[in-house]
């Protein structure tokens, strides 16, 4: 009898380890995610909300933060007191990171869905050999007009154009800044020149005077009511604006325009890399990815994902242009350390510079000199008022 039990519960092993193993076999845990705002489908207006479907298929929970800027990215994983899973940094912060060692590599035995990203998105300038990144999104840069208020736009020259002065918002970082002015100045978006730096920072500051604000997500409630007219911005984002304001257009600029691919990469300090891996792995399903970039307006690099998508977004010219239009773009690459200190430097003194902030700095020394002299002729009467008491309880001389 107990042989025979003895061999019941060794088939029963046996059977248990030759079955299928799917959603136990996931990492669990939790992640940390820092990705760009309004950057991931979230079950608004009937969207699927991706977060919550990669949480229910894993059993892995997601924090999610978000940055307006590669260089706020930077700067958090730089200074550290953050753990971050998953990161998505563009293009050329993705070099920028791989140089400084601040990446871990992929191991893609645990992102097999990698095989559906196009060709054409691999061995990129940014990660030659495929090591540390795995394309999320790609998209250019152009200019977002308000067809109501601001003539048919062909240009950048038209964020220097004096009549929408005080109706013009411009990027508030500065690598997509200067590129715009290097593009007007015929110049490449990869220079290191400081010569070329200065004249880029020149037509900047030639600028502050007729913009609005330097901003980043504030543009969407900007343009949508038509608080601002003419603002640089990403194409995947003016998909978004236009639906909620039918006025605005898009344009590519004839003098040229940044192209960006936006990749998934695990930073260094990570602490549940294989669900960082999990969860790159779930954006790269093709069914994932056409339902996300249906929401977001971005493009994707997985051609797949088109299957999925309303044929009117995978087919929209400012998603997905023509090959003639993609000519006259060009992409980020990283720099070197010493262009990037000096492109910082020279917009802090663009930003710093005339306007606002030197209004406040003189009011801000008037007040001050106010203030010193209020103090010191104060001081003059109370030694006066002290000076006559004295002399009234001094005995008289005889």
């Amino acid at each position: 009898m107990r042989k025979r039990l003895v061999t019941l519960l060794l088939t029963a092993l046996l059977v248990l380890a030759a079955w299928p193993i799917t959603a136990a076999a996931a990492p669990g845990g939790t992640i940390n995610v820092y990705n760009w705002g309004q950057y991931i489908s979230d079950g608004t207006d009937g969207s699927l909300d991706v977060i919550a479907a990669f949480e229910e298929e894993t059993g892995i929970k997601v924090n999610y933060v978000t940055f307006d800027s590669n260089e706020t990215m930077y700067t958090k994983l730089k200074t550290g007191g953050s753990s971050y899973d998953v990161i998505i940094p563009s293009d050329y912060m993705v070099g920028r990171l791989i140089a400084e060692d601040m990446l871990e590599p992929l191991n893609f035995d645990n992102i097999p869905n990698y095989q559906y990203v196009d060709d054409s998105f691999r061995n990129t300038a940014y990660d030659p050999a495929n090591r540390y990144s795995v394309p999320y999104t790609w998209g250019t840069v152009g200019l977002i007009y308000n067809s109501k208020y601001v003539d048919n736009v062909t240009g950048w020259s038209a964020l220097w154009d004096p009549q929408y002065a005080g109706k013009i918002l411009m990027f508030d970082n500065c690598r997509d800044a200067f590129a715009i002015a290097e593009l007007r100045l015929g110049y490449s978006i990869n220079s290191s020149d400081p010569a070329e730096y200065q004249e880029a920072a020149n037509l900047l500051q030639q600028q502050k005077p007729y913009v609005q604000q330097y901003v980043m997500d504030q543009i969407f409630s900007k343009m949508e009511r038509e608080e601002a007219w003419l603002a640089p911005y990403y194409a995947g984002d003016y998909l978004t604006m236009v639906e909620e304001n039918p006025d605005l257009s898009f344009c590519l600029p004839e003098e040229g325009f940044n192209m960006f691919i936006d990749a998934m990469c695990i930073p260094k300090g990570c602490t549940n890399k294989e669900g960082a891996e999990a969860f790159i792995n779930f954006l790269c399903d093709p069914e994932i990815s056409g339902r996300n970039m249906d929401y977001l307006g971005y493009s994707t690099p997985i051609s797949a994902a088109k299957a999925y998508m309303d044929p009117a977004v995978a087919n929209d010219p400012v998603a997905y242009p023509d090959a003639e239009t993609l000519s006259r773009g060009s992409s980020f690459l990283a720099l070197p350390t010493e262009s990037t200190q000096l492109m910082d430097s020279l917009w802090l003194t663009v930003k710093t510079a005339g306007g606002d902030t030197d209004f406040y700095l003189w009011s801000s020394a008037a007040v001050l000199i106010l203030v010193v002299g209020l103090l010191t002729i104060a001081k003059i009467r109370k030694k006066r008022r002290i000076a006559r008491r004295g002399c009234s309880r001094r005995p008289n001389n005889p």
